[in-house]
């Protein structure tokens, strides 16, 4: 399995520090979040110019030795604002160009695959209408990805319409896009772990960090998420993607309260060791 790390693990580093550090770490690819207003790299800093913006961050992957395992694009702020399915056309309008730029950016990076959020609920919206708006968006986005060469995908995620492995489910068969899968978005709800492999065949790229019921994301020691048979059955399935440690650090569910360093390379070994007892969450 290729293991990659995320940018926005360490969001209090220089970017070229994070790309030193996750190649310290033995990992070959590295996540890149395109968060408006709160990563690294924005949309606001790549837009202007992109191909000058590829040109400095492809060369600093290169110094590192580091490929661009996913490019993670989020239009707003907070999950609700710009959101892929906003009832205001000018809105959806507006992010069809910012996507179009990053996807554009993506491909001159020679990453393979991008991933968005499905979208959101609107009060005073009737659900089969923000529904339809978020199918029609995430269909739109694959369709031209796939004409660009790219994989695209969406994050089922709390606070999402899709917050469970069924409307997820549904979602990917309606749209045909692929899924970005984070386990602990549901495990976090006191749904169980397994319940989200029916999500499985659907997947083409993998978040892991722990998570228990009520921690979005927990120590592995916390964590309740078998990650080695999700490991064995992607594999089994001649996965061609990148699972990611994707530990992050931002004031939100309490997602600021582990030390990203130890738990990544927790993480990490357990994946690249798989322990005789196969079950060993804690490493």
């Amino acid at each position: 399995m290729k293991l990659s790390c995320a940018d926005f693990t360490f969001p209090l580093l220089p970017h070229e520090d994070v790309l030193a550090l996750v190649r310290l770490l033995g990992l070959d690819g590295v996540d890149l979040g395109i968060f408006s207003g709160r990563s690294h790299w924005t949309p606001e800093m790549i837009l202007p110019d992109v191909p000058a913006a590829a040109q400095r961050l492809k060369a600093s992957l290169d110094r590192h030795d580091l490929v661009a395992s996913d490019v993670f694009l989020q239009t707003g702020a907070e999950p609700p604002l710009r959101a892929a399915n906003d009832p205001d056309t000018s809105i959806r309008q507006a992010n069809r160009e910012t996507f179009l730029g990053i996807l554009d950016f993506t491909v001159r990076l020679g990453a393979k695959h991008l991933t968005g959020l499905p979208g959101v609920w609107h009060e005073g919206i009737d659900q089969s209408a923000d529904w339809t708006l978020a199918i029609d968006e995430a269909r739109w986005r694959k369709a031209e990805a796939a004409g660009a060469g790219l994989e695209y995908a969406v994050e089922p995620h709390v606070g999402s319409l899709t917050p469970d492995p069924a409307s997820a489910l549904r979602f990917a068969q309606e749209t045909g896009a692929t899924l970005t899968l984070d386990y602990g978005h549901f495990v976090y709800q006191g749904m169980a772990p397994d319940t989200a492999d029916v999500l499985l065949p659907h997947t083409s790229h993998f978040h892991a960090r722990g998570g228990a019921k009520g921690q979005l994301q927990s120590t592995m020691k916390d964590n309740i998420i078998d990650f080695i048979a999700i490991h064995d059955a992607l594999q089994k399935r001649n996965y061609p993607g990148w699972m990611c440690l994707e530990y992050v650090w931002v004031d939100w569910e309490g997602c600021n309260r582990t030390d990203n360093v130890s738990e990544t390379i927790l993480l990490r070994d357990l994946l690249r060791t798989h322990p005789a007892n196969g079950r060993n969450q804690t490493a």
